[in-house]
């Protein structure tokens, strides 16, 4: 078998044992080879598991794979490769001594003995169970990636009580606010019908709802925040969560305006901050007849001029 081919069975092997695309990578692949102790001279059969130190590992890649990682790519073998493997359930550090010293030069890995026997099963009418045996109880490293993105998610309660997730990270704490501090305050009995979640998870439910009060869905990327409509009033919510990124300024309250073209003159602008130490970086860009919010102090709103304290405008030509 040629060394091409033994690396793409080597990360598909990766991929069947639960691994991400960063650990199913050539890196990842070779890695494995080196830990099974094969090379292109020799089959899946011989794959053995024995104890190996990081250095080791690396000169089998050189001496046996042709692949010769520079010294300083020890570490990144370590830490993004071995590391996952050890908490993928695919390899075992210092079988012989779990109590050896961190900083030890004896530090050592080796393949999970199990697993040794699905390797060996590579290419063979076997290997299918072999695997299935091996994965019983296993919590494999995709698993533990989708369990922690599940506890990372922000929960939000709709108005009306409906629950559901936003993905971790971005401006979704922000968004959360908005939808459980402002909306019953300055939205009552408003309906949320976009979210923008950076995984886009609800888009066609959304866009659903969007179209049911006779407003197109606007391309990805170009939707506000948070729309809220408020049937009995007819008021049109488009907000912005401005923690990381930019309010409603002139540009933007233009932009928003030929988006939703088919509801001016029942649009309300907020530009929604967590605190007001954020807002002040914002203040000068605040396009007029648009309205501020901190989530910092819900009950309180800032209107830029106009007639009146909170409602829609017509715009003038």
């Amino acid at each position: 078998m040629n060394r091409d081919a033994m690396i793409a069975q080597a990360r598909q092997l990766l991929e069947d044992l639960g691994m991400d695309s960063e650990r199913s990578n050539e890196r990842s692949a070779i890695t494995l080879l080196a830990l099974a102790r094969l090379d292109d001279t020799m089959s899946w059969s011989d794959a053995s598991g024995e104890m190996y130190t990081t250095r080791q590992l690396m000169d089998w890649m050189r001496d046996k794979l042709g692949q010769n990682y520079a010294a300083n790519t020890r570490e990144t073998i370590r830490r993004f490769t071995l590391h996952q493997f050890i908490a993928g359930g695919i390899v075992q550090e210092n079988a012989d001594r779990p109590d050896r010293p961190i900083n030890s030069p004896k530090w050592n890995y080796r393949l999970v003995p199990d697993l040794v026997t699905v390797i060996r099963a590579v290419g063979s009418e076997g290997y299918r169970n072999a695997l299935e045996a091996f994965l019983e109880g296993v919590n494999t490293w995709k698993e533990q990636q989708e369990e922690l993105r599940e506890m990372n998610k922000v929960p939000v309660i709709l108005p009306g009580g409906v629950e559901l997730t936003l993905s971790a990270g971005g401006q979704n704490i922000l968004i959360k606010s908005m939808v459980e501090e402002f909306c019953p305050r300055f939205a009552p009995g408003g309906s949320v019908l976009y979210i923008d979640d950076t995984d886009h998870t609800h888009r066609t439910e959304q866009e659903k709802l969007m179209n049911s009060v006779g407003i197109s869905m606007p391309e990805r990327g170009k939707a506000p925040d948070l729309i809220v409509w408020m049937e009995d009033r007819k008021w049109l919510f488009l907000m912005e969560a401005c923690s990381t990124h930019g309010p409603i300024d002139v540009i933007r309250k233009r932009e928003l305006l030929d988006l939703f073209a088919e509801k001016q003159g029942e649009i309300i602008f907020v530009s929604c901050f967590p605190d007001r130490a954020v807002m002040r970086q914002y203040l000068k860009d605040l396009a007029w007849e648009t309205e501020a919010w901190c989530a910092s102090d819900p009950d309180h709103m800032i209107h830029l001029d106009g007639e009146r304290f909170l409602g829609p405008y017509k715009q003038r030509q």
